[in-house]
């Protein structure tokens, strides 16, 4: 079961009647490892470059990736970043997390709950917000990302739009 569902927290096991006295001596079978506190995975577990975006996902489930991480998800920009920059509601307790470090935003009303994607990384269902909302908070938050961030998001996103729709720009270009 934790093969299949990739990361799970503690509560999810429980929830399909795994009892937390089974989970710690799988652990000291060797054959769950503990990732972090609450998280565990199978000790063949396949990771990828998004475990730690899985990882947070789990452990902070009504945060959403935003800003650099999702430019990052959706292959905008060339910055790698240091930390995970989540969104939360403006009055959200900030989650304490020893790995990865996190970054959060805050966003309310609309700003928070509109544009929301959810991808599948490691059998995790992430939710992050869509290409288009993400190129527009970059500018919104230039003062935290940086103008030149923003700038080549932007760019990266309208060459994107341009190469997925080449025969109506040229078909525009031609009744022009």
């Amino acid at each position: 079961m934790i093969r299949r569902l990739g990361i799970v927290r503690v509560a999810e096991l429980e929830a399909h009647g795994v009892p937390r006295g089974q989970l710690y001596r799988l652990v000291r079978k060797g054959l769950v490892e503990r990732q972090a506190r609450g998280i565990y995975v199978a000790s063949r577990h396949p990771f990828t470059a998004e475990h730690t975006l899985a990882q947070v996902a789990k452990r902070v489930p009504g945060g959403v990736l935003c800003l650099l991480t999702a430019l990052r998800l959706h292959e905008l920009t060339t910055q790698a970043p240091a930390e995970a920059w989540i969104a939360l509601p403006e009055k959200a307790r900030k989650p304490r997390l020893d790995y990865p470090r996190l970054r959060v935003a805050r966003f309310s009303g609309a700003a928070l709950t509109e544009g929301i994607e959810t991808h599948r990384l490691e059998n995790v269902d992430v939710r992050v917000y869509s290409a288009a909302k993400t190129v527009a908070d970059c500018f919104k938050y230039r003062n935290k990302v940086g103008i030149d961030i923003a700038v080549e998001a932007l760019r990266d996103f309208s060459r994107g739009i341009a190469a997925a729709q080449p025969s109506s720009l040229a078909s525009h270009a031609s009744a022009a």
